[in-house]
């Protein structure tokens, strides 16, 4: 039993602390290995020796290290008064424990229980989970699922890297010897109970959602989308709720509890594409609005339902919620997508440049299951490869049976944002039509920014007033969608980056169906992360956050050395040339790199790099790149790729953006109609980047232009004869690409 004069010595031990001990060293010779058998019980002696002269100014991490400390020495029932203590301070500031922090009271209860009353710890632990549960809301116990249920390599490899730094040493410090056994007591804590906690965790979904897996919804004659449908149990025979629903191309990686857990009547649809082969449609895109706005209305009409419906979706599931848009249902009260599709806008093409991996995906939604080409990223690239060197024209290159190629052929036809592609999501003044709140989430470094940007702009300037929120930051489609690490590909993140923006999109949903006032997280139109500075910063529109440009000149350099980005025009004439021959097919396997922070640039045939000198103090950029590039070129078109960098003291790169913002000139200043290029012609080109940067650059810093033509094996290859791109082939290409650009060459970034 938990004993009150015990919790009351616990919370006095705060205030009445032994002397400093950080600098003390503890004379420490553990075993090498995580599973090393011995590492108990040298862990054991070593936090007995600590617990009576350790403290802490903060008392909340004292209270959780000291916890942690008498688990680890062997005093459950301490440890148990402890995070007893740990819960009432929380309690007290208004806070609530984390799902972590919930799973180690219980796992400290069940060994206090298992170490009084001489049972079991399998029983002492069922005992503990059951009153816990008992205690918890359905978001709490539906968070707490899914810690219990988390890899536990992670955590061991946390006991192994502290070990590691113990190698050869015969003694440790403070800091890591807390660091070392508050990772071990995370390790217990999950191993301890990996094989009790699965049956707990079934019992605790069955008591609290009712759930049918096999809903199939009308959505036209003959077809039916197929859904599970998830409410909470609680109220279940009396109350009407709003529902969530969500579309998505495979329901076992979405769980409908989710959104039940936060109180919503959850619908979670299989796309029809993704459905039935013998009654799907013959292409994506085709019936996701017209089914989207059916199961909208079924879910109106529903018992349960009380009329509203608010929607999510990343990736494809978010193009449906914007193609429902294109013709909006009453019922329909907001949306909130991640890096959400656009058909025509980034998928098949980015850029009006098509993209190989677009008939990668085609294939492997319409090609029968196994198809060895669609699901092997060797063979993938090998088959993209071959075409390259062929020199074969694009259209061509989808050549695997099956219906996929069909399909991507006539995307291939609509090579401009033309109106077989505006009729599947808003154009124009539609998008005035929406009048709901919408939430855009996306990073600076997910290739779902493209299309998360579009809907964003094309919004709000059809419609000023719009209600519709930015979130973005220096995420890529993996923390998009899961949340921010520690680290994304090398680069470390901001503490204030480390977000949930799964929260934010529930919380978004609170705002728009209860008329509370906005999160403070999307407190603006635009909210931003700004990198390096470990801020989020919020702005009315995107015109306000880039009201003031930092212009840059592109000089060439007239002796061989780095070409530069200079605050003004030069004052001579300068120029640098460029050359590219498009037959050259040796450099078939390249690829970009994939981290974010390099040693060095990659070099690049017919790619130029332009430098300006350190900033003498640290300098903001967020917004969109633009400029004007002022060039001869000897073609009628020509990709081009551009890139930029931080490039630290250091020596390393950081890229502000990822992927590479890749355009076709002849779409650069209109996406519906092509304007070629005027060869051996001086001509200018005005540019604004489908993509947003968001970072305080070092002092001592340089900003990295690279400027280049585009060629790859894994794209569309423009030969810049002036026919439709899919045609040309290599006997297209003539001579090289001869391109020169000129001091009237600028770039801008919005800047403070």
């Amino acid at each position: 039993m938990r004993s009150l004069a015990t919790t009351l010595l616990v919370l006095i031990a705060i205030a009445v602390r032994p002397m400093d001990a950080a600098a003390q060293e503890f004379g420490f010779e553990p075993p090498t290995s995580a599973n090393d058998p011995a590492l108990p019980a040298a862990l054991r002696d070593l936090a007995e020796r600590i617990v009576p002269i350790y403290k802490d100014d903060d008392s909340d991490r004292y209270l959780a290290s000291l916890a942690a400390l008498q688990m680890t020495a062997g005093d459950p029932e301490a440890a148990e008064q402890t995070r007893l203590a740990l819960e009432k301070r929380l309690q007290s500031n208004g806070g609530r424990p984390g799902s972590r922090a919930v799973l180690y009271e219980i796992y400290t209860q069940a060994r206090a229980t298992e170490a009084a009353d001489h049972v079991s710890f399998a029983s002492a632990y069922r005992q503990a989970f059951r009153a816990m549960s008992e205690r918890l809301d359905d978001l709490s116990a539906y968070e707490l699922e899914g810690t219990l249920l988390a890899p536990i390599e992670p955590l061991q490899e946390g006991v192994q890297r502290a070990l590691d730094q113990q190698a050869d040493k015969t003694s440790i410090a403070l800091e890591p010897a807390l660091d070392l056994v508050r990772a071990w007591f995370a390790f217990e804590a999950d191993r301890s109970v990996e094989g009790l906690v699965r049956p707990l965790l079934t019992t605790e979904r069955e008591r609290r959602y009712v759930v049918d897996e096999n809903v199939a919804i009308p959505v036209a004659k003959d077809a039916t989308i197929a859904a599970t449908l998830v409410r909470p149990r609680a109220g279940v025979e009396t109350d009407k709720l709003a529902t969530l629903l969500e579309f998505t191309l495979d329901r076992s990686s979405r769980d409908a509890r989710e959104a039940a857990a936060h109180g919503y009547a959850s619908v979670l649809a299989l796309a029809r594409i993704a459905g039935d082969p013998t009654v799907r449609p013959h292409a994506p895109f085709e019936s996701d609005g017209d089914d989207a706005r059916a199961v909208i209305e079924w879910v109106a009409k529903q018992s349960w339902s009380d009329g509203r419906v608010v929607m999510q979706g990343t990736g494809y599931g978010g193009f449906v919620a914007w193609s429902a848009l294109k013709r909006p249902p009453p019922a329909l009260k907001a949306i909130a997508t991640s890096d959400p599709m656009a058909p025509g806008i980034d998928v098949p093409m980015r850029g009006r440049i098509v993209l190989s991996s677009a008939y990668r995906w085609v294939q492997g939604m319409l090609a029968a299951s196994g198809d060895e080409a669609a699901n092997d990223a060797t063979h993938w690239r090998a088959f993209q490869e071959s075409w390259y060197r062929s020199g074969r024209s694009y259209r061509e290159f989808p050549t695997l049976p099956g219906p996929a190629s069909a399909v991507f052929r006539r995307w291939l036809n609509h090579p401009s944002y033309d109106a077989f592609w505006q009729k599947w999501v808003p154009f124009g003044d539609e998008f005035a039509n929406i009048g709901i709140p919408v939430l855009t989430v996306t990073g600076y470094y997910s290739a779902g920014e493209t299309a998360a940007l579009y809907y964003f702009t094309e919004h709000h300037q059809h419609d000023p007033k719009a209600e519709h929120a930015l979130l973005i930051g220096p995420f890529d489609q993996q923390t998009v969608e899961h949340g921010a690490a520690s680290s994304v590909r090398s680069l470390t993140q901001d503490p204030a980056a480390r977000i949930d923006p799964n929260a934010a999109r529930y919380e978004w949903f609170v705002h728009a169906l209860g008329g509370a006032e906005r999160p403070k997280l999307l407190r603006e139109d635009v909210n931003y992360e700004l990198a390096g500075a470990n801020e989020w910063r919020h702005e009315t529109s995107l015109g306000a956050l880039e009201e003031k440009r930092l212009r840059l000149h592109l000089e060439a350099s007239p002796d061989g050395t780095a070409n530069a980005l200079v605050a003004q025009q030069p004052a001579t004439n300068t120029s640098l040339a460029a050359t590219l021959d498009l037959r050259d097919r040796k450099d078939a396997g390249w690829r970009p790199p994939q981290e974010l922070v390099l040693d060095e640039l990659p070099s690049r045939e017919g790619t130029a790099l332009f430098v300006t000198e350190p900033f003498a103090d640290a300098v903001d950029v967020a917004g969109r790149l633009s400029g004007v590039l002022d060039f001869t070129i000897n073609k009628q078109d020509v990709d081009l790729v551009m890139m930029l960098y931080e490039l630290r003291s250091d020596g390393q790169y950081v890229k502000l953006f990822d992927p590479a913002y890749a355009f076709r000139a002849s779409y650069a200043e209109d996406r519906v109609h092509r304007h070629l290029l005027s060869a051996g012609v001086r001509q200018q080109l005005r540019f604004q980047s489908d993509r947003m940067v968001g970072r305080q650059l070092r002092s001592g810093s340089r900003l990295v232009l690279s400027l280049g033509i585009n060629k790859r094996a894994d794209q569309q290859l423009n030969y810049g004869s002036g026919k439709d791109v899919s045609d040309e082939s290599i006997a297209d290409a003539g001579a090289p690409v001869q391109i020169r650009w000129h001091d009237g060459s600028f770039i801008e970034l919005p800047s403070r």
